[in-house]
């Protein structure tokens, strides 16, 4: 997406989002992971209700499923955007959203079909993306209690550790493909926070083990990285 101020930021669709998605059902699973490195949720409600529908219990459906996938995406900052205000149920029905809503978030009446509301919209969005910083889905600390040390080529499900051929250290596994995934890599507090999360998960002292010495190479997905003991 893209402001006229010229700002830019991505968006994410999960339009299969669904009661019971949390645990599984449907596609909730492939969708929900999206959501994973999202710094800011944007509920797009039908206010007009045309199908049946009640708006404020699609917003419930829609939390309890974030909430039951992990606790932490709630800690992201929402935006409520009330959209098909074209129609005339709508604006009653968004006062009766009101009255109901608990919680301190902004509502942006908009209309996708007359564009109507779009661009504060926008502007608003990117706004909190800029001054939201990122939200892992991991406490260090319980990455530090959950602390395994792996050594040699020993499969986990943390990392595994394995070199190539030109001698440089090759880092991977499924908890830290998630951890690297979710970190901004162009943000330098984004980095010392990952490296944070590699130590508490003992992957530098498994590099140790195997002969990583100040200087060499270590490889993780698409990067490479030097290790400094």
């Amino acid at each position: 997406m893209e402001t006229e101020d010229n700002r830019s930021f991505v968006m994410a669709d999960l339009p299969g989002l669904i009661e019971g998605a949390s645990e599984g059902v449907g596609l909730g699973h492939q969708f929900l992971r999206h959501i994973e490195r999202t710094r800011v949720v944007v509920h797009v409600i039908d206010m007009s209700g045309v199908e049946g529908r009640d708006p404020f219990e699609d917003y419930e459906t829609i939390n309890a499923e974030l909430e039951g996938y992990n606790m932490r995406l709630l800690e992201r900052p929402q935006i409520i955007v009330a959209n098909k205000m074209d129609i005339p149920e709508s604006e009653e029905n968004l006062k009766e959203f009101k009255e109901k809503l608990q919680e301190d978030y902004p509502i942006f009446p908009i209309s996708a079909v007359t564009r109507q509301g779009l661009r504060d919209l926008l502007f608003a969005i990117a706004d909190l993306v800029e001054g939201t910083p990122e939200f892992p889905l991991y406490d260090e600390e319980e990455l530090e209690v959950n602390r395994v040390l792996y050594k040699h080529t020993e499969q986990t499900d943390d990392f595994t550790i394995t070199r190539d051929p030109d001698g440089s250290f090759v880092v991977s596994g499924y908890t830290l493909e998630r951890l690297f995934k979710m970190t901004d890599f162009s943000r330098e507090d984004s980095i010392r926070r990952f490296a944070r999360q590699l130590r508490s998960m003992g992957v530098d002292d498994a590099l140790r083990e195997r002969g990583a010495k100040d200087g060499d190479t270590v490889k993780m997905f698409d990067y490479e990285f030097e290790f400094v003991d």
